[in-house]
């Protein structure tokens, strides 16, 4: 079995660190930062916060399971892109809660400021960037672009 890279290795790396991060994100939620969490919620989701909340909890520690377990030796490339874009659309789904609570001004995670709510807006294109390159989904996504060029 050939040894892998080192650019391999520092994506899976990347990898491994985001799917924990999504794990212990999912856990808070549902445990320790559920208030914070709360705050995330904008007032127009037409649902009961709090199932908001636990069910996004629920599906961040999946998705960072995902990642975690197509690490795993034998799990196929498939798996991987799938796990990324999976992660990426979660990114991506919680994104207006992100610019609702910098529009309404809502106070969370030490975000108590217009200031600090608008620079984190723009960390959130850099975790989409960072699911689907550590996964190869971008790799993938730019092949499937190409293809239907031609």
């Amino acid at each position: 079995m050939p040894r892998p890279s080192p650019a391999a290795l520092v994506r899976s790396l990347a990898q491994a660190v985001l799917g924990a991060f999504l794990v212990a994100a999912g856990t808070a939620h549902v445990t320790v930062l559920r208030t914070e969490f709360r705050a995330q919620v904008p007032p127009w989701v037409p649902l009961d916060v709090d199932l908001v909340v636990v069910a996004s909890g629920v599906v961040e520690v999946l998705v960072g399971a995902a990642l975690l377990l197509t690490l795993l030796p034998g799990r196929a490339a498939r798996a991987r892109v799938g796990a990324g874009l999976v992660t990426a659309a979660l990114f991506v789904a919680v994104f207006p809660g992100n610019v609702a609570q910098y529009v309404e001004g809502r106070d969370a995670f030490g975000l108590d400021t217009d200031q600090a709510r608008l620079v984190r807006l723009f960390f959130q294109p850099v975790l989409v960037a960072w699911a689907l390159w550590c996964t190869g989904a971008a790799g993938w996504l730019l092949a499937r672009l190409r293809a239907r060029r031609t």
